[in-house]
């Protein structure tokens, strides 16, 4: 079993007394009482000897990250109080121990060590010193220098000699919390609430519960993830976690936070498809890596959907395992759904945007492929990019496929007068909410105009309300998110996805 456990700073007996019930509503295992400032030894003996929840309690120093200015022998003394009171581990570091006899106790003792900068650069011998201590679990953290450290944390967790917790630390680590479970870890630790952890990456006890989908996670569980940079404000971990809660589907979906060029995304790939008992079987691919995904499977020799290669963006890889060999596919669920959101709105057939003038601003992987599915249908097109090399280069590559493409300054863009207008840059997403790509839109928007904003965080972007001031009909990102998504969730499983769930997560979790 893995224990998920509340890490709780305890600074007077009351407040750790509520944390504890509150962690023990929440579904937390155990806790982690971090006594680095509160030193009473009469309350503390109190508060060990009634908790209601297993305890682990901890004095960390603050030359290991703490708050605790005691010496070792306080600190020692501290545990041993506790450790009469009956909590049921003592966490002291390795670091100590090289300088003192371990605390005189029965308690079982978690040694510990951590590194607030980067890996430690003698993980072997840090190990095998950990496992010669007196400790009867390991405790190893350190902070992820990318994404990849986390292989080496499930690769510690699967080559334990003893009960191991095991962890990077910072938002390139979070995974490694996560899957603790899936790699048989002691334990995991979690936050109370949002914000209130003791060390960086912490998730709330909340998140790893219901958003996470911790109580499902074990050895088999499957794994997928979206692929970008930034990453922690996307809402795909949601609506798919909920959509395999409401199919029973033994699938966990996380946040894969990686570096924006090829190599760090070719990185990543090849260390992560490869990696035993990870069960990497899906990816959604977005800002900045759509043009490095369809790269990679060239390279790769895998299989890549002719509307895809034809776009030059991939934003879903299917990762397929079930015959013993692995085969990698990519396709591109944004086509369709840029399409579709776009026909829904008017109420019109996808043949009948041949009779429409489209503006599309930004010439990235959702910009392509947003020009690719309207040239194809015969509208035509106007893109505007910061860069506008790249603008032209994208106009000319589809400039006669079936509609007319053309390249433009915004000043032009926003004077054309376009029946649809499409934003697919970052301008305006969280945490930018104020920003908009369009400063004065009285020049282009009216009640005959559509404003397809293809940012869903926020629910509402600054650019949507432009357009609904102005009376236009407007799209909003969850639009075409959904629809994508929905499609990607398909090809994962096989299973139809549940749409309106997954529409409905979204609403609740945005801001409106």
């Amino acid at each position: 079993m893995t224990y998920l456990c509340v890490a709780i700073f305890v600074t007077d007996l009351a407040q750790a007394r509520r944390d504890i019930a509150l962690a023990a509503e929440s579904g937390a295992d155990m806790v982690e009482l971090r006594i680095d400032t509160f030193t009473d030894a009469d309350q503390l003996r109190e508060l060990v000897s009634t908790a209601i929840l297993p305890v682990i309690v901890t004095c960390r120093p603050e030359w290991e990250g703490g708050n605790s200015e005691a010496t070792d022998a306080e600190r020692i003394s501290a545990l041993e109080t506790v450790g009469a009171a009956g909590a049921t581990y003592l966490d002291i570091e390795l670091a100590t121990l090289r300088r003192n006899p371990p605390p005189a106790t029965d308690r079982p003792l978690i040694v510990s060590t951590h590194d607030f900068t980067s890996r430690p650069a003698k993980l072997g011998n840090l190990l095998i010193e950990l496992n010669q201590s007196p400790g009867t679990i390991n405790k190893i953290v350190w902070t992820a220098r990318s994404i990849r450290d986390n292989l080496e944390v499930f690769e510690l967790l699967k080559q334990r000699h003893k009960p191991t917790i095991a962890l990077c630390m910072g938002e390139a680590g979070m995974i490694s919390r996560i899957l603790a479970k899936k790699f048989g870890a002691f334990l995991t630790f979690a936050s109370l609430s949002t914000g209130t952890g003791t060390a960086a990456g912490q998730i709330s006890v909340r998140e790893m519960k219901e958003l996470y989908r911790w109580d499902a996670i074990n050895p088999r569980t499957k794994v997928y993830g979206v692929v970008a940079q930034p990453v922690m404000h996307s809402m795909s971990p949601a609506i798919h976690n909920a959509a395999f809660s409401a199919t029973n589907y033994d699938g966990i979906y996380l946040p894969l936070l990686v570096e924006g060029s090829y190599e760090s995304f070719k990185a990543f790939m090849e260390t992560f498809l490869d990696f035993e008992g990870l069960d990497l079987s899906g990816l959604s691919i977005t800002i900045p890596h759509k043009e490095n995904a369809l790269r990679y499977l060239q390279e790769r020799g895998g299989e890549i959907e002719p509307l895809a290669a034809a776009i030059g963006a991939v934003n879903t890889i299917v990762i397929d395992r079930s015959t013993g060999a692995l085969r990698l596919s990519g396709i591109n669920t944004d086509y369709a759904a840029i399409l579709d959101s776009i026909t829904s709105a008017l109420g019109i057939e996808r043949k009948d945007l041949a009779k429409h003038r489209v503006a599309v601003l930004g010439a990235g992987g959702t910009g392509r492929t947003a020009v690719a599915a309207l040239a194809a249908c015969g509208a035509g097109v106007l893109v505007w990019n910061r860069t506008s090399e790249k603008a032209e280069a994208l106009a000319q590559e589809f400039n006669g496929r079936t509609g007319q493409v053309a390249a433009t300054t915004l000043t032009e863009l926003i004077q054309s007068k376009c029946d649809i207008y499409i934003n697919t840059t970052s301008v305006g997403m969280y945490p930018n909410v104020d920003a908009s790509p369009i400063d004065d839109p009285a020049e282009c928007f009216t009640s005959d105009t559509l404003v397809f904003d293809t940012i869903y965080n926020p629910l509402k972007t600054k650019l949507l309300k432009q357009a609904e001031n102005r009376g236009a009909k407007t799209i909003a990102g969850i639009e075409m998110f959904v629809r994508q998504a929905a499609t990607q969730f398909g090809a994962w499983t096989g299973k139809a996805a549940p749409r309106e769930l997954m529409r409905t997560v979204i609403e609740r979790k945005l801001p409106k």
